[in-house]
């Protein structure tokens, strides 16, 4: 998630139609998250890879790197900056010369130990609300999206909220993969089929996000020409957006693969899984939480975008 997209959400307003979503749960979570932090995603990846070696070294950098979820360009960044400030070692795999052995230095020992009790510390501040009964199952759950391998490597709520994140957002672009639309497009087009023609800043205000990020999106939309710009018949000064008949059909498209995407997120979670993660992010967002932006009530005309996840 980049810094555009991490200050993309309106804090204290959670779309009605979209909470049934966890992915989209969990996206409103991990901004939280990063907004009341100083690191972004260098630091989260770096914690997890020396995390990752205490106690052992790892034998390819590769397998490491699938283990974690993490891009193969990235984690050669990661490592690089790592070995860099004399954290970790990088050494010829004598079994396998194409490899690398990582293996944790003193520096990268005492790095990790200082981590872990900031990430502690972190993660108690970031779960107040929850009781710790309540933190460890959120932690059981949110561990339960991530791949198996993956699951013994990840420790800390903020660090398994932010990798079962992205493995949701890569679960459910891949299944998008070749037509140019991501999973974050199915709110604007949703919202469109509604309540459409509507003002740009209108569509911010349904889906809570400000209105750089909206025009991103809207910039994105129409110039796959699935969204028109056309003057507001209200207002001649500004724009009302609109589905193009491709916009309608490609919608289709995406309310597809979000569907997908909850078939495959409920088989994750178990029975009654998705009703309680969804209970316990609802609860983290609650501080912030000042009620839903697009109901049935707030559109005015015609029902609130449908659930989806």
């Amino acid at each position: 998630m980049t810094a555009a997209e991490r200050t993309a959400e309106v804090p204290g307003v959670l779309p009605e139609s979209l909470t049934g979503f966890i992915g989209y749960l969990l996206r409103r979570v991990y901004a939280q998250f990063s907004a009341t932090g100083d690191g972004g995603d260098s630091d989260s990846r770096d914690f997890l890879v020396l995390d990752a070696l205490t106690g052992r070294d790892w034998e390819s950098q590769l397998d490491l790197a699938e283990r974690l979820g993490i891009n193969r360009t990235i984690m050669v960044g990661v490592i690089d900056r790592l070995e860099a400030r004399g954290e970790v070692r990088r050494t010829r795999n004598p079994d396998n010369r194409r490899q690398y052995v990582l293996s944790l230095t003193d520096r990268g020992r005492e790095a990790v130990e200082a981590s872990r009790r900031a990430v502690a510390e972190r993660d108690a501040r970031l779960t107040a609300v929850l009781t710790d009964a309540e933190t460890a199952r959120l932690d059981e759950l949110l561990g339960r999206l991530l791949p198996g391998s993956a699951r013994p490597l990840v420790r800390g709520t903020e660090y398994l909220v932010a990798q079962a994140h992205h493995r949701l957002r890569r679960l459910g672009d891949d299944k998008l993969a070749g037509t140019g639309l991501r999973v974050r497009h199915y709110g604007p087009l949703s919202a469109l089929d509604v309540l459409g023609p509507i003002a740009q800043q209108r569509l911010a205000e349904l889906l809570a996000i400000t209105g750089p990020a909206a025009s991103q999106l809207v910039d994105e939309l129409v110039a796959l020409s699935l969204v028109r710009r056309g003057r507001d018949p209200h207002d001649r000064r500004r724009y009302a957006l609109e589905l193009t008949d491709p916009g309608r059909v490609r919608l289709g498209v995406v309310a597809q693969a979000v569907d997908g995407l909850a078939a495959d997120v409920s088989a994750l979670l178990g029975p009654g899984g998705e009703t309680e993660l969804r209970a316990l992010l609802l609860r983290l967002l609650a501080p912030t939480h000042s009620g839903p932006a697009f109901t049935e009530d707030t559109a005015g005309a015609g029902p609130s975008v449908p659930a989806r996840g």
